[in-house]
């Protein structure tokens, strides 16, 4: 690759690692922002809530935006919307300016998620193809670990005073760097001759997945109401319509390629991709609490445990770099058995009692759990997206990144049901670590349902062009 291939390719994964970052920046920070602002439980469940719901009711509209006007275009659009909400955050002064921010950010985002993985469809090819999927899983699972570190570690510093304010603060030069260095670098790609957006197919998709995810977010905080259960099956009943709206629309510019889904290799990938989004969702906000409130840990001990986990997962992105997509699925699969074990010894150890679980007693099992999810993100973006064609790129890579999202808010929904509704917000030790433990069985059950998933990935690397049409 040439020097301006890579200032591109560094500029697109700069974009996921804000973006990927401010899901779980606020992770660490949250006992400063709750006693800052005063936020109660219910805000600050929508903290994370408000960032990642936008993203999954946005993404596939964004995706299709830049098949349409450009994916470099609507790359810099989203950087804008999302590089000034940060801002917004980093000077609001209640939860509720704040939550509202977020939502702004979850907004930018969903626009300027879609066309990276969609720029890099189209950009690279063979083995080049497979070494810069395996550098943007690195990214993921360095941002996973990293908000919370730089989190804790910018809240404990507090910076002028500001407490927990830089943590949003800092995305401003990232998002000023993404945008003038975007514009120079990035190539621009759309669809020739595409048609105009699918407007309705947006309203009915954004519909059924508020409908969807607001009264799983809200449920346990309003003792289970009966609107809940009916807003539930609105969005199972809009989803049933979008999919009839789509189906019509087929050869008409539809919002999703419905054809995508003929391909065992994609609808697998994406099954296994939500199952991602769940487990992270639902582990990473409740071990922020349960690090801080069950074994009374600082922000800054807390970013350590969250530091042992970068190494591991910096360790195991760096194996599927390596190995060039050699081993197609076995590499994730083998990845998630050591999370699934490394759980399980990590649950053990929590249940032995706080004065067990110190730093270095964690560390082989947390390191561990990190290898695991590091050697899953790349290769399974890489084999879920290799058939796809290219003039679906901004589609496909709109919806993979959507159930990751809508998985994480799913997963975030279900810590009402699985922590919240354990420990009833309140600080004490043993309830936290009982609400974890409870955590610990459903994201074991994730990881298997995850690795059978993937038996619907190639067994041998896939060679077909890209540029073809699923099958």
């Amino acid at each position: 690759m040439g020097l301006a291939a890579w200032i591109a390719l560094l500029v697109l994964l700069g974009a996921e690692l804000m973006d990927m970052i401010d899901q779980s920046v606020v992770l660490t920070a949250l006992p400063a922002i709750q006693e800052s602002t005063s936020a109660g439980p219910d805000a600050v469940q929508w903290l994370t809530t408000g960032y990642s719901l936008p993203i999954a009711i946005g993404l596939i509209t964004g995706g299709r935006l830049g098949d349409l006007y450009g994916r470099r275009r609507v790359l810099l659009v989203g950087t804008v919307v999302f590089t000034a909400a940060s801002l917004l955050c980093g000077l609001a002064t209640g939860p509720g300016v704040l939550i509202g921010a977020r939502g702004l950010q979850g907004m930018g985002a969903a626009v300027m998620i879609p066309q990276i993985l969609a720029t890099l469809h189209i950009t690279f090819a063979g083995q080049n193809r497979s070494k810069v999927f395996g550098l943007y899983g690195a990214v993921m699972s360095l941002a996973n670990v990293l908000g919370p570190v730089m989190g804790g570690l910018l809240t404990e510093a507090d910076l002028f005073g500001q407490s927990w304010r830089p943590v949003f603060l800092v995305n401003v030069p990232v998002g000023l760097a993404v945008i003038l260095l975007g514009r120079r670098f990035i190539p621009e790609s759309l669809v020739k001759k595409a048609e105009r957006l699918d407007l309705i197919g947006v309203l009915l998709s954004a519909l059924a997945i508020v409908l969807i995810v607001f009264p799983l977010t809200e449920g346990h905080l309003r003792h289970w109401p009966l609107w809940c259960f009916v807003l539930l099956a609105a969005g199972l009943l809009v989803l049933g319509v979008f999919l009839l709206h789509q189906k019509r629309k087929q050869g008409n510019a539809p919002l999703v390629a419905l054809s995508l889904f003929r391909s065992r290799q994609f609808s697998g990938g994406m099954a296994a991709q939500l199952m991602h989004g769940l487990l992270c969702g639902l582990f990473f906000m409740t071990w922020a609490l349960y690090l801080q409130q069950g074994l009374g840990m600082s922000p800054f001990h807390a970013a350590l445990a969250f530091v042992l986990l970068s190494l591991g997962e910096l360790a195991g992105a760096t194996v599927t770099t390596k190995s060039g997509g050699r081993f197609a699925r076995r590499l994730p699969q083998a990845g998630v058995l050591i999370t699934l074990a490394s759980t399980v010894a990590y649950g053990i150890l929590a249940g032995a009692g706080q004065a067990a679980v110190t730093l270095p007693a964690m560390a082989a099992p947390v390191m561990l759990i990190g290898f695991g999810l590091g050697m899953v993100g790349g290769p399974l973006a890489d084999m879920s997206l290799a058939r796809v064609p290219h003039k679906d790129a901004g589609s496909a890579s709109g919806l993979f990144n959507t159930v990751m999202h809508l998985g994480i808010a799913l997963g975030t929904a279900l810590t009402a049901l699985v922590f919240f509704a354990g420990t009833g917000g309140s600080a004490d030790a043993a309830l936290n670590r009982d609400a974890f433990l409870a955590v610990l069985w459903c994201v074991g059950g994730l990881l298997a349902l995850m690795w059978v998933l993937m038996f619907c990935l190639p067994r041998q690397v896939n060679n077909q062009a890209d540029g073809e049409q699923p099958g």
